[in-house]
């Protein structure tokens, strides 16, 4: 089997992304499935209160693993 076809066949990976752009503990972590990155923020704003006002927004990407021409390295 070629290496792009291989490259096509992998999964898709899923990173949470601080809103501010700092790195931490779960900016660090890739997830197999958007699944598994939601429940991952569910136990962190679980832990939180909800007056915390300077609780830190995150989202989920899912990030490229095909990054076509130009694009990557």
């Amino acid at each position: 089997m070629a290496e792009a076809d291989q490259e096509r066949e992998r999964p898709p990976v899923h990173r949470i992304i601080r809103s501010d752009g700092q790195q931490d503990g779960l900016t660090g972590q890739s997830f197999s499935s958007y699944d598994m990155a939601y429940e991952q923020l569910e136990r962190y704003y679980g832990d939180l209160c909800c007056s915390d006002d300077d609780r830190i927004e995150y989202v989920i990407v899912e990030l490229d693993s095909d990054p076509g021409p130009g694009r990557g390295a």
